[in-house]
């Protein structure tokens, strides 16, 4: 069987470019840190809407919406007190200058259709209504037609909060509700939603990020827990998380408890083990040695309060805290369980700082403040001075950032902007620290022959075990690939050698027959392929039962022929992989048709599968096994 079911050469290079495209996607996608580590670039998660099956996608509470004079404009005032414009009715500007909204209307007479209705008449005949529903009239009042019911529920969400008819169209109709801002361009009769670009989403948390089937889950101020999930379209979602949910709920139940036993508000806490920190709202810490038994302190209290804490997983006697408000110190460091504080605000500006961030390894700091995204070197060990702060928020809009968070490896950064959602980048701190990843999932687990690795935060320009020569198939200032040499044999441990600007690093890298990883981008997104049209899965171009899956893949060992290491796979006819594949979805075995080098690449194989003749919509989890080896888990969405 030729590989990837082709039965021509031109069909052969048709679908390396495909493989091409695809590649590049692959590992691009990981290379995200500029140079300058203050300048990161910068990548949105999802957008700044939730899909809430409304009649569009929704955004947070907007309190007013009204027009310019000429109608030339659209208002919008959020409940965070931001207001923003729209000329077209799609893009959305923060407005400089905007005009006074028009007064509030008169509560409903006699004639509105329920009571305690707001009224809005327009002619002498026509008039509308709005409290859970907007109404209107043709008849003075006489007679109401509900507008937004769908059974008992709304098609543009609940809270109904302001309406505006556009002065040039009276056909126009704008309401703004808890879920964000709604037009009808027919009187009322059909509606669609205004959010996807209005910056009006309040992210508060970022409880976690992709990891397995799992996508960037955050919390969101009155929308609770989102997520965006792996392969899906560009909005967030509502999510049940039992264990999240639950863990939670403990937290809340937690800072509740010890504000009754300490006598004060808490507003953060933080700790493992016995040792655990508990900060208030003006600002005062306690601390507890006997697992919130009993606490001692606190330290005195600054006015402002405490929105974070940070706390060292190996020795819990170090500890960072994050303070808001203004006019205090906004970051204290402790060694010796609070004890003592000391001040390592720095040259940070004078504002509110909500969260932090620490990868321990490096020493390296990300705290999120109204004035931006900073990050700064941290002794962690002993107390030293404070260090200057650098602020990267670069490209981001100019937002209060309310949350950052590193992925568990400590190589992707993530930051929640108040109103425009997630934003993710390489970890600036990889400039100052190799480390050396599975190139498919920017994973720990081990390399097998002819696979392919990822050095973060280098140009590697040679790579050596013993006599085995690593080929260096990329390099940048900031990220190299190198492919294991098919000659490696399994081994527990084999000790690289890199060399990059003259300098000599070694790491110990253990070596299987076989360690599969499916390629996934940085939002968890994997590389999957439809075979007969070329184009990419997602939520747009969903799997159909019985068709075929290409699976771009590495750590599937060794071939047959053997091949050379450092070689691109021939186009026609590549070398086949060794190891007894199979595939599951959803945990049953599907069909693999094939599993070869990647025509015309180095380190990269291809996996075709077939899906079921009969499958359930909607998501399903893919993945691999090797000789018994089992793969990441993917994310496929799917359509009878």
């Amino acid at each position: 069987m030729d590989t990837l079911m082709c039965h021509s050469a031109t069909n052969e290079r048709y679908r390396s470019a495909i493989v091409a495209v695809f590649f590049l996607a692959a590992l691009t996608a990981n290379a995200q840190t500029a140079t300058d580590p203050a300048r990161p670039n910068w990548r949105r998660i999802g957008s700044a809407a939730m899909d809430l099956a409304l009649a569009s996608p929704a955004t947070g509470p907007v309190a007013r919406v009204w027009f310019s004079a000429d109608g030339g404009r659209l208002y919008a005032l959020t409940a965070s007190g931001r207001t923003f414009e729209s000329a077209d009715l799609e893009t959305w500007s923060p407005s400089a200058n905007p005009p006074q909204p028009p007064g509030p209307p008169a509560a409903g007479s006699g004639l509105s259709p329920v009571p305690g209705a707001r009224l809005y008449p327009q002619d002498s005949r026509r008039a509308y209504a709005l409290a859970a529903h907007l109404y209107r009239s043709d008849d003075a009042g006489r007679s109401w037609t509900n507008l937004t019911a769908f059974g008992d529920a709304s098609v543009i969400g609940a809270g109904q909060r302001d309406l505006a008819v556009s002065p040039r169209d009276a056909d126009l109709l704008i309401v703004a509700n808890d879920y964000g801002v709604w037009r009808s361009a027919d009187g009322g009769l059909s509606w669609s939603g205004l959010n996807q670009f209005l910056p009006n989403l309040t992210v508060r948390r970022i409880v976690a990020t992709p990891q397995g089937l799992a996508g960037t889950r955050v919390l969101a101020e009155g929308a609770g827990l989102l997520e965006f999930q792996p392969g899906g379209d560009n909005d967030w979602r509502p999510m049940t998380d039992e264990q999240l949910s639950q863990q939670l709920l403990r937290e809340a139940t937690q800072r509740r408890a010890a504000s009754e036993q300490l006598g004060a508000e808490i507003t953060a806490l933080g700790g493992l083990g016995e040792i655990r920190y508990a900060g208030s709202s003006d600002g005062r810490i306690w601390i507890s040695t006997d697992s919130a038994q009993t606490w001692r302190g606190p330290r005195p209290a600054s006015g402002v309060p405490v929105e974070n804490f940070y706390v060292d997983a190996q020795q819990p006697r170090i500890a960072l805290a994050v303070l808001g408000g203004k006019g205090a110190a906004h970051v204290l460091r402790t060694i010796n369980t609070g004890v003592s504080w000391d001040d390592l605000t720095a040259n940070l500006p004078d504002s509110a700082v909500h969260a932090v961030a620490v990868d321990r390894p490096s020493g390296t700091a990300y705290v999120a403040t109204d004035g931006g995204l900073f990050f700064a070197s941290i002794d962690l060990d002993r107390s030293s001075p404070a260090t200057g702060w650098t602020l990267i928020s670069g490209s981001l809009p100019a937002a209060i950032v309310t949350d950052v968070k590193l992925d568990p490896g400590g190589n992707q950064l993530y930051a929640a902007l108040e109103g425009y959602g997630v934003f993710a980048t390489g970890a600036p701190h990889r400039l100052q620290q190799l480390r050396l990843v599975n190139a498919a999932d920017f994973s720990t687990r081990p390399a097998a022959p002819g696979s392919l690795m990822s050095v973060l935060g280098a140009r590697i320009t040679s790579a050596s075990a013993g006599d085995l020569r690593f080929p260096v198939l990329d390099a940048s200032e900031t990220e190299s690939q190198i492919q294991v040499p098919f000659e490696a044999a399994a081994a527990a441990s084999l000790s690289l050698a890199l060399e990059s600007a003259g300098r000599r690093f070694t790491f110990g890298v253990p070596v299987q027959n076989v360690s599969p990883a499916i390629f996934v981008d940085r939002n968890g997104s994997p590389m999957l392929l439809d075979s007969d049209s070329g184009l990419m899965f997602d939520a747009r171009n969903t799997a159909r039962s019985g068709s075929r899956i290409q699976i771009l893949t590495t750590g599937l060992g060794k071939v047959q022929p053997d091949w050379p290491t450092g070689m691109a796979a021939p186009i026609l006819q590549p070398p086949a992989v060794r190891a007894t594949m199979t595939a599951f979805l959803d945990r049953a075995p599907v069909e693999v048709l094939s599993a070869t080098l990647a025509p015309g690449y180095v380190g990269l194989y291809l996996v075709e599968i077939r899906l079921p003749s009969i499958v359930n919509a909607g998501p399903a989890e893919l993945y691999l096994a090797a000789d018994g080896q089992e793969s990441n888990r993917v994310r496929i969405q799917l359509e009878p």
